[in-house]
């Protein structure tokens, strides 16, 4: 479990969050939502130590983030799996090699153990037979499942994952959220999704909360959230057409 405790984060005299508490909780997906500018990617890079908060308190499993010195930091890191917007792959790295790089970096182990490991993420995420070839040889979708495959190398006990369907097709983007969904159960992670698309939301937003103006405006699950009594959240999840309809059928 992660939690946050009243975390304020300003840049200069800008206050960007203002007073969000909240627990992410384990072996479920949380999702963070927002419309861009609510301050759900600061929140999240707060969360995961990218940026300094200005006050409050991030916990890991009881365990303040901020009392912590520096090496018991870096063994948290290691606990940390990271899955980018851009899935940030090594362009010149094979898809094995950029999923064996977090294990080059932090581990001891031999090569035949590295490869090992690697296959077996590659292979979670159905990326059979895909062990040598380059990201420019592979669609947007394997390249996202790659960096899945690279965020659980490490065995994570937290997944962070912002905006993970990014530039992908709906179809590609619910294999997506499906499999963060799975492995998420599977290895029993605490798992954080930055996410504005509401295809996610609906599909495995087990514990949903809406940033708006950097406060956290609404907190519950993916079927609260038809029976939501606040207009900034309405407006952001009924903006379409489509999510209009449902809400209708629903009652």
């Amino acid at each position: 479990m992660i939690e946050a405790i009243d975390i304020h984060k300003s840049f200069d005299d800008k206050e960007v969050l203002k007073g969000i508490s909240t627990k992410f909780e384990k072996g479920k997906t949380n999702l963070i939502i927002g419309q861009s500018g609510s301050g759900k990617t600061v929140l999240l890079k707060s969360l995961v130590g990218l940026h300094d908060i200005t006050s409050g308190d991030i916990r890991y499993d009881d365990n303040s983030f901020l009392s912590m010195d520096n090496a018991s930091k870096k063994r948290l890191r290691q606990d940390i799996g990271m899955l980018f917007q851009g899935s940030a792959l090594f362009d010149s790295l094979t898809v094995e090699e950029n999923v064996r790089f977090p294990l080059d970096m932090f581990t001891d182990w031999n090569l035949e153990k590295k490869r090992e490991r690697a296959n077996f993420c590659i292979n979670r995420v159905k990326l059979e037979n895909a062990n040598h070839k380059f990201p420019s040889e592979i669609s947007g979708g394997m390249q996202k499942r790659v960096a899945i495959a690279r965020a659980i190398a490490l065995n994570p006990k937290y997944l962070f994952c912002d905006e993970p369907n990014s530039g992908l097709d709906p179809r590609t983007s619910i294999v997506i959220d499906e499999l963060i969904h799975e492995i998420t159960k599977e290895f029993d992670m605490t798992t954080i999704v930055n996410t504005h698309d509401m295809n996610s939301v609906m599909g495995i937003g087990e514990n949903i909360i809406f940033i708006y103006e950097g406060r956290k405006l609404w907190e519950g699950t993916k079927d609260d959230i038809f029976h939501v009594q606040n207009k900034e959240l309405e407006d952001f999840i009924f903006a379409s057409k489509l999510f209009k309809k449902i809400k209708e059928n629903n009652g």
